[in-house]
């Protein structure tokens, strides 16, 4: 991964159509996962902060947008944040940029009052890669809701906590 690689947090409206590109680039998301993807980041250029979703961009001069991640507190909890996604070009998956992202994430949370993150996902074999990735970067996961998304395609749901940031 170059270190020519930037992360910004501002959305640009051209984020948009790169960030349902890129979901549906993956072959991992339905059409109505990838309107939503790009939902968010609407709402957040429209909204900002009171939207309740944050982004961290990663993107270099040569290719633009390589990847994202979109975070938030979860409604109704003190200091609990759900990742809702993240996603990587998948010409630059497998070289550091998933960990990069995850990690940026991290340390953005406490900052924001979070002390534990959430991250859902799919038990359908094609996202087993995306269950090791959580795993390697130190998610446990905490709960297996069956049959949540479809019959056999059960919504596993990780957690990880994160240091307080002491004031």
């Amino acid at each position: 991964m170059s270190d020519l690689v930037t992360l910004r947090r501002g959305v640009r409206a051209a984020d948009i159509p790169a960030i349902a590109h890129m979901a549906e680039a993956t072959g991992f998301f339905t059409a109505e996962e990838v309107a939503v993807a790009a939902e968010l980041a609407e709402e957040r250029l429209n909204k900002g902060p009171a939207s309740g979703y944050h982004f961290l961009f990663a993107e270099d001069a040569a290719n633009g947008l390589l990847g994202y991640a979109c975070f938030g507190l979860i409604p109704c909890t003190i200091s609990s944040f759900d990742l809702y996604w993240i996603i990587v070009d998948p010409r630059r998956q497998g070289h550091g940029l998933g960990r990069r992202l995850i990690q940026a994430t991290e340390a953005e949370i406490p900052a924001l009052g979070g002390t534990r993150v959430y991250i859902e996902t799919s038990s359908r074999e094609l996202y087993q890669p995306t269950q090791r990735f959580y795993e390697r970067c130190g998610y446990a996961q905490v709960a297996v809701l069956k049959d949540f998304y479809a019959p056999a395609d059960d919504k596993l749901i990780y957690c990880k906590s994160l240091p307080a940031i002491r004031v």
